[in-house]
């Protein structure tokens, strides 16, 4: 991968990482709730682990069975179902509720995962990992599809991992950021309707993903 498929991979970390849904604003309520800003900080490595986890199954699929003949296949469906999951959630008025404050590390992890699997972080990463180039050219590529070499197979899912990894600590890093700038400055009220802003940004951006996925692979 080149230095800008990383740089844009951490942008959108970054991106995520402001996105409230994504967790940190979990994180302030459990901090404000206990008056303690060592659960908030104790809060983000679940969050963050839950959700490299959601990001980076998406991230390993793509990069480890695209072959040359199916990128293009993997591309259009993939930019699908962006549009069609970001239309879904720019549309939708029904918003996810905080289920409750006192949850163990693994539990928080858990809950990481479901909600950044339901609001599409792993997809976001499409358009990018699909720009790269097939790994060992066409003739491996047309192997590994076919499941003839599952070690090769799992060998490309690496760049995948990595690419989670490096979108993950992104999105950790600016997380931390305004979970601390909201809990010692802000507190949570004055986010509400800022809530509703960001998570229409936040499909938006989905559905424009989708297109740019989509006029890439015609």
């Amino acid at each position: 991968m080149t230095a800008t498929t990383w740089l844009t991979l951490a942008g959108l970390g970054a991106f995520h990482g402001l996105n409230p849904a994504m967790g940190w604003l979990f994180a302030v309520a459990r901090g404000l709730q206990e008056r303690s800003r060592r659960v908030l900080l104790a809060s983000l490595p679940p969050i963050a682990l839950g959700h490299l986890v959601s990001v980076g199954v998406v991230a390993a699929l793509v990069t480890a069975t695209r072959s040359v003949a199916a990128s293009t296949a993997v591309a259009v469906a993939g930019g699908v179902l962006l549009v069609g999951f970001g239309l879904w959630r720019l549309l939708s008025r029904r918003h996810f509720r905080w289920a409750g404050m006192r949850l163990s590390n693994a539990q928080l992890a858990g809950w990481s995962f479901l909600m950044s699997s339901a609001h599409g972080a792993g997809l976001m990463l499409l358009p990018v990992l699909l720009a790269e180039p097939v790994a060992g050219g066409g003739h491996a590529g047309h192997l590994t599809a076919a499941g003839a070499l599952p070690g090769q197979a799992a060998a490309g899912a690496l760049p995948g991992l990595a690419a989670a990894g490096v979108h993950t600590v992104a999105m950790f890093g600016v997380a931390l950021a305004a979970a601390v700038v909201v809990y010692e400055v802000l507190g949570v009220g004055v986010l509400r309707r800022a809530w509703f802003n960001v998570d229409r940004l936040w499909a938006g951006v989905l559905v424009a993903a989708g297109v740019v996925t989509l006029v890439a692979a015609t």
